[in-house]
């Protein structure tokens, strides 16, 4: 499974008068789950192409299984690292949804009979059948979210990074993209999700790399980071709600103590007793 170490990476974009990211340091192991967190302008979608290639440091290095990005090209990196843009527009380049979900797949050479198998699988996961003869660019923002998904998810990267996966999506739609991506970790794959919705970064990654102005002010467990009011506070960010609930209602851990935290939510909201 694929690697990523980055090495005392500086970004200036050209032209730019101050670097977009400072002496960042990290490494990206097979299987984690990571949300990178941070204010607009922090650096997030900055890092995320430098992670895949897309851009290539100014200083210091990123390696994918010890091979500097320099030395690669986009499209071999993408076979590994796959990434779903912010604004799937940018993405599209197919006639129909299912051609855009097939169009990698034949891309990267894959046989016509698994090809196809995927791309039927894709469309049903993502709750996109009934549009398959549509035009990606008729699609609501939500569907367009989800098709940029599955045609990146089609081929089986072994690291899937996500820009703001679950802008446009209803809460029912939230739930079963949490549910892939979850999948994809159990599985042994690795995403990195950039995203302003600490509660769903929460409730699907472990680990939060947090970014203010360039630079990397917290990497580790993402619960206790975003339980430091400090590293939260600078990094414009807020709690997640369920953190927030731990603290009011006297909770040190959601997971294990869920049925004392049913009983409370009860007696607060008696209405929604079943």
């Amino acid at each position: 499974m694929v690697e990523i170490v980055v090495e005392n990476l500086f970004f200036k974009y050209p032209e730019a008068e101050d670097y977009a990211l400072k002496s960042v340091n990290l490494v990206i192991k097979e299987g984690e789950s990571i949300a990178i967190l941070g204010e607009n302008g922090a650096g997030k979608t900055t890092l995320a192409k430098n992670l895949n290639g897309l851009l290539k440091p100014t200083r210091g290095s990123v390696r994918i299984e010890g091979v500097d990005t320099r030395s690669l090209s986009v499209a071999k990196i993408a076979r590994k690292i796959g990434f779903v843009c912010h604004n799937p527009d940018h993405q599209f380049f197919a006639e129909t949804v299912e051609e855009e979900i097939r169009f990698g797949l034949r891309n990267f050479g894959f046989p016509e009979d698994e090809a196809e198998k995927s791309v039927q699988e894709a469309l049903k996961t993502f709750g996109l059948e009934e549009y398959r003869s549509r035009n990606p660019f008729q699609l609501s923002g939500g569907e367009k979210k989800r098709l940029a998904m599955a045609s990146i998810m089609v081929w089986h990267p072994e690291l899937l990074i996500l820009d703001e996966p679950t802008i446009g999506m209803d809460y029912a739609q939230r739930l079963n993209i949490q549910r892939v991506l979850k999948n994809l970790v159990s599985e042994g794959r690795s995403i990195v999700v950039i995203t302003h919705d600490v509660d769903f970064a929460a409730s699907l990654c472990e680990r939060a790399i947090i970014l203010s102005r360039g630079e990397v002010i917290g990497d580790g467990c993402l619960r206790k980071l975003l339980s430091d009011s400090e590293v939260v506070e600078k990094a414009s960010l807020r709690k997640p709600f369920l953190i927030e609930l731990e603290e009011e209602a006297g909770f040190s851990k959601m997971e294990e103590d869920f049925d004392e935290i049913c009983d409370f939510l009860t007696r607060v909201f008696p209405k929604c007793r079943s």
